[in-house]
């Protein structure tokens, strides 16, 4: 059940994954900032930390599986929405490369709702027939992590391929008519917190609770225009990649309206308004609390925790993916309707009876 993981970040997608039985034998990640992260939490994992592009394919290793999000700064709605354009964007084709070169039983590729955006249609299009014409039939849904065991409202695009001669078609995995709210997760972590240090320098050893701070710092007119405050009885808003757009304690009052696009804080209660520590942050994207982040700033702890697929969504879709393999491989090994190509054992082929 060996993967191969690209643009790895933190780890969400791979310890998700590991939880169904997956083991990411390689991965890699090119930002520098992340690598102690990861090699602290998967010590088991050969992480390679150059650019994808500079990465033949032949120095990675064989696997079934092959998973990853490209970088999704180019496709989000919140950026400059350059999707393709932007060299982040054609990243996408580097997976596409690795995907056609090793030849994995299947992938999952994760990005951002902003992909659907009517601006990218021909894109869009664009990178789904590279996954068709890699040989693989193609799955392509918005979920959205709230209704798969995530106290969060996280719209994400996933695109799911099996090798053609597998003849698999994947359904993604239904989702679950019980909720978790942000009490569910978060409610013990009320005392305790710290914040940041001067410039945002981390507390280090000194947090009751690994990586339980919050940054500290203005807020921008552009972050005073919406309501930033979800209650306890709600799910999150997205936890974004930067701390300055985290979303506020739920023990705050809802921020008040006072014309369109400008909100305030609610007089005499303003000690009340903090952002959601890191640690918060990771136990709404559902880390567990063994999973630490490593930085000096608190926002390179916010980016990394923002950038990651939640590992309990990551883990319903393993599962799926792991029941519609069921057919080519079993505990006990390669299915008797399958039998090993000469040319790769890791690659197999039905049989032609």
């Amino acid at each position: 059940m060996n993967i191969i993981s690209l643009f790895s970040g933190a780890g969400g997608l791979d310890l998700g994954f590991e939880k169904a039985g997956f083991k990411t034998v390689w991965a890699n990640e090119y930002d520098s900032e992340i690598w102690e992260t990861f090699e602290k939490n998967f010590p088991n994992t050969t992480l390679d930390h150059r650019s994808i592009a500079n990465v033949p394919s032949r120095d990675i290793p064989e696997a079934i599986g092959l998973i990853g999000g490209p970088p999704c700064q180019s496709w989000s709605e919140a950026g400059k929405s350059r999707g393709i354009d932007d060299h982040r964007g054609q990243l996408f084709f580097e997976f596409i490369r690795v995907l056609r070169d090793k030849k994995p039983l299947f992938f999952l590729a994760e990005n951002v709702s902003g992909m659907l955006a009517p601006k990218h249609s021909e894109a869009l299009e664009n990178i789904k027939n590279h996954f068709i014409e890699s040989g693989y039939t193609l799955s392509f849904k918005l979920l959205n992590a709230h209704d798969y065991n995530v106290p969060q409202d996280r719209k994400r695009l996933f695109f799911i391929g099996f090798r053609n001669d597998l003849n698999i078609h994947f359904e993604f995995p239904k989702e679950f008519p019980k909720k978790r709210f942000l009490k569910d997760v978060i409610w013990d972590l009320k005392e305790n917190v710290l914040a940041a240090k001067e410039k945002n320098y981390t507390n280090g050893d000194r947090c009751a609770l690994t990586n339980h701070e919050y940054m500290i710092g203005g807020f921008s007119t552009m972050y005073m225009s919406r309501n930033r405050v979800r209650g306890w009885d709600e799910p999150s808003f997205t936890i974004q990649a930067g701390g300055r757009h985290a979303p506020l304690h739920p023990s705050a009052p809802k921020m008040e309206f006072v014309e369109q696009n400008k909100r305030v804080f609610v007089p005499s209660h303003e000690h009340l308004y903090r952002r959601l520590s890191v640690r918060e942050c990771e136990r709404i994207q559902t880390f567990p609390d063994t999973h630490t982040f490593y930085y000096t700033n608190v926002t390179a702890g916010y980016k990394m925790v923002g950038n990651a697929v939640p590992p309990n969504l990551a883990y319903y879709l393993a599962k799926k993916i792991q029941e519609s393999l069921s057919s080519v491989i079993t505990p006990a090994g390669v299915s008797e309707n399958t039998t090993l190509s000469p040319i790769n054992p890791l690659k197999y082929e039905k049989n032609a009876s």
